[in-house]
């Protein structure tokens, strides 16, 4: 564990694992670290910025690992990549390093489901002197940039989209303007879930053949104003509500755009399952 003065520049017990320089190089961030909702949005603003949703290790056929050591070697010191278990995980366990107090929730996604969803998505709720705020940075796709306050019905703009939380029931649920209208991104409660839940959920959603992650590729990473989306060779372009679309049809396209668009680098020979068949997985 590094000792600089960053690494205890809180002075609060921490886990050993957890390598706090080691990450906000990673994102890119050399702010303050108090328990402040400017550094929470400075953090998860950082985090969505640098780190971008994909699922190559699943398409490749290798495991998920949730163990914080794992994370880490992963998404920090690979500079990989992670879905929702892997990167809001990851961000728990810095923020609560940083003195936040952070839950742990779960939700259904709601976006392009046609029926009822299992709990396959983790989220964080965020307690600040403002209040308790939304954290999630493993979303991907058309998920939030920053922090979004609990207040029903209110919708919050954010660099690339509006966000609203409103009530269905006994449950929260996000949603998404778009061409005017709120989308659904997911449905959830205020039950604390525990790493032993997302473990059954993270072997559901990495292994079993009827998983959307077993059965397409997907990468996505906001930019300045737009986002960038990847399904197998389906690369997309987003700016408000306009797509542009292109297929990679090569190989060497593909990779390139791995690379240069999602920062994501994996050896050319590597195999996925949506993209060169599942006889082909490693």
């Amino acid at each position: 564990m590094s000792n600089s003065p960053r690494e205890h520049e809180r002075g609060v017990m921490t886990e050993p694992a957890l390598h706090l320089d080691g990450y906000l190089a990673r994102i890119g961030y050399d702010g303050p670290l108090d328990a402040s909702l400017a550094t929470l949005t400075a953090l998860h603003q950082a985090h969505v910025a640098r780190v971008p949703f994909e699922n190559l290790d699943v398409q490749m056929g290798l495991p998920i690992r949730l163990d914080l050591e794992s994370l880490q070697a992963k998404i920090v010191d690979r500079e990989r990549g992670g879905y929702c278990f892997e990167q809001n995980a990851l961000f728990a366990a810095v923020l609560r390093r940083l003195g936040f107090a952070v839950t742990t929730l779960a939700a259904r996604v709601r976006y392009h489901a046609t029926g009822p969803t299992p709990r396959t998505h983790m989220l964080l709720r965020v307690e600040v002197a403002e209040g308790p705020f939304l954290a999630d940075v493993g979303f991907g796709g058309d998920g939030p940039t920053a922090p979004i306050r609990f207040v029903e019905n209110e919708e919050q703009v954010q660099r690339l989209d509006t966000f609203r939380v409103v009530r269905e029931g006994a449950q929260q649920r996000l949603e998404v303007e778009r061409e005017g209208a709120f989308l659904p991104l997911y449905v959830f409660t205020l039950e604390e879930h525990f790493p032993v839940d997302y473990e059954l959920a993270n072997y559901f959603t990495s292994t079993h053949p009827g998983s959307r992650f077993v059965q397409t590729l997907v990468a996505a990473r906001p930019g300045s104003d737009c986002r960038y989306s990847l399904h197998n060779r389906d690369f997309g372009t987003r700016r408000g509500d306009v797509v542009e679309r292109r297929t990679l049809t090569t190989d060497d396209e593909f990779f390139a755009v791995l690379e240069q668009t999602f920062g994501l680098r994996v050896p050319r020979t590597s195999r996925f399952r949506a993209i060169h068949g599942a006889s082909d997985e490693r």
